[in-house]
């Protein structure tokens, strides 16, 4: 018990000081791009006392759920504490070397900075973009070496956290097969970018088939270098865009999606949930993981008005505002369930 207790005040230590580094960062980047490149379309908001203590209580309730989830063998205890710091600490300098093409794109409202080299046929016009002014998109190997440690600035450290809401309502559905092995069991992770999500999913998951499925080479790359050396079998990655899924009717049990659809246009997303009906065998579960909306959380709409301002997300006022419950439901899904776990909302249903 004592070493229970323990390891729990070490992960919510952890925990903190991941959430206070990354506001630190925040606040003197802000201030020196600010002072270098100063714009006054873009200064930093204010928020107020009682946004700050429901923020806290939210970061609070999160943590809390993923302890609870370890404790409960839904995962191992040993992913509340896997960091990759070597490779934060490589990627952080180019972050700050990065940080002035970045903020000089924002001030110049410059979407389209993208490679030369590559083809534009070769992607969606929607995707053809600088997503939160990210240098070269999401279409090179620069890009896709600092972006996991970007995205847990942004939230705070609570990255992971978030993502591993997604592994309980996934073995819950995966139950409809408890009859079969494991090892036949396949699970799809679409938009799985650099490979954090799918080092979640093994970590849960030690015997079922993973695929990943990307529509940015760079990022493949990124995520083999990072799951290489993962116990298990290997972990399958697929190039493909995920409204024409290169797999057949039915050959899936389990789909999930982590932060995907808040930058699809609406057509595109109900496009992306078909495909996802389509693949799915009968009783199997998607898992969608995305930012939350207006109708869960009104307490931080500052927040989420703030976010599509300062960051290139042209989809992102149109995603908070979409009935995605209605869309699942329409598709032919059922046992639809969504809740809110601080910025990240999950749905999670049954064909």
């Amino acid at each position: 018990m004592a070493r229970e207790k323990i390891s729990k005040i070490a992960y919510k230590t952890l925990q903190q000081g991941k959430s206070i580094a990354g506001l630190a960062h925040k606040e003197l980047s802000s201030r020196i791009m600010n002072l270098l490149l100063p714009d006054e379309n873009f200064r930093n908001f204010n928020i107020d006392k009682n946004l700050l203590i429901d923020i806290q209580n939210s970061m609070d309730y999160l943590r809390e759920e993923d302890w609870n989830d370890a404790e409960n063998n839904i995962y191992p205890l040993k992913l509340l504490f896997d960091e990759p710091w070597l490779r934060y600490l490589t990627q952080y300098p180019k972050i700050w070397l990065d940080m002035p093409n970045t903020w000089e794109r924002r001030r110049k409202q410059n979407f389209k900075d993208l490679p030369k080299n590559i083809d534009d046929e070769s992607y969606p016009k929607y995707y053809l973009r600088n997503f939160h002014h990210q240098t070269d998109g999401y279409l090179s190997d620069f890009s896709a070496s600092i972006y996991d440690l970007q995205v847990e600035i942004l939230f705070n450290g609570t990255a992971d956290s978030m993502r591993r809401r997604i592994i309980k309502p996934l073995k819950e559905g995966l139950n409809n097969f408890s009859n079969r092995k494991k090892s036949s069991l396949k699970i799809l992770d679409v938009a799985t970018g650099s490979g954090r999500t799918l080092k979640q999913l093994r970590g849960a998951f030690k015997k079922e088939r993973i695929i990943g499925l990307d529509l940015s080479g760079s990022y493949l790359k990124e995520a083999s270098r990072f799951i290489s050396d993962l116990d298990g079998d290997l972990i399958e990655l697929v190039k493909g865009n995920a409204e024409k899924l290169p797999f057949e009717d039915n050959s899936l049990q389990a789909i999930s999606c982590v932060y995907l659809f808040h930058e699809l246009p609406r057509p595109v997303r109900e496009n992306v949930l078909k495909e996802f009906f389509r693949v799915l065998e009968p009783e199997g579960i998607l898992v969608l993981a995305d930012s939350i909306q207006v109708n869960d959380s009104p307490d931080f709409i500052q927040i989420m008005e703030n976010f599509h301002k300062s960051f290139h997300e042209p989809f992102y006022s149109d995603y908070i505002k979409d009935d995605i419950n209605s869309k699942i439901k329409e598709i032919g899904f059922n046992n639809i369930i969504s809740n809110s776990f601080f910025m990240t909302k999950v749905w999670s249903a049954i064909k």
